[in-house]
């Protein structure tokens, strides 16, 4: 992923209004990111813990989301992460919506690690089994990156 300025990160949101975009909270590591290893951003914003986001590549451009998290915890003892397919306790697992941009008056939503930690779940050091590849991981990586864009592009209908 390349680069991204704080002006740059407020105005690829499509699903936002002004006022909505002026208040968005960067991640606390925004300065310590390393672009180069991010197949694409995501955050809770540390400000309003409802709140999150999703940014990605999308052809030539960048576009993010807004994401609202769902109130409760969950009662399930375990649950799985639609966007990196990771088993997790059930608490770790949240139901995060976007609204779609206007006019849309609907929105999507997903099944995501509570703290948006696909993009490194999914790069954890696992024991390898016998006869596994490297080869699998990289399949883990492409498929979280694949999945998380492709949420985008139904919230932004591309």
């Amino acid at each position: 992923m390349r680069p991204l300025t704080e002006h740059e990160i407020r105005d690829c949101l499509v699903n936002v209004d002004e006022a909505e975009r002026q208040q968005v909270g960067l991640p606390h590591d925004y300065l310590l990111l390393d672009w180069d290893h991010l197949d694409f951003l995501a955050w809770r914003d540390p400000r309003f813990r409802s709140r999150a986001y999703l940014i990605a590549e999308q052809g030539d451009r960048t576009v993010g989301i807004a994401l609202r998290a769902a109130d409760g915890a969950s009662s399930a003892r375990s649950a799985v992460c639609n966007i990196c397919h990771t088993m997790q306790p059930g608490d770790h697992v949240t139901l995060f919506t976007a609204r779609k941009p206007a006019p849309a008056e609907t929105s999507i939503g997903t099944y995501m690690c509570a703290d948006l930690s696909c993009h490194e779940n999914v790069r954890l050091a696992a024991p390898l089994a016998p006869g596994e590849i490297r080869g699998s991981v990289d399949r883990r990586i492409d498929g979280t990156t694949h999945r998380a864009e492709g949420f985008l592009a139904r919230v932004i209908e591309l």
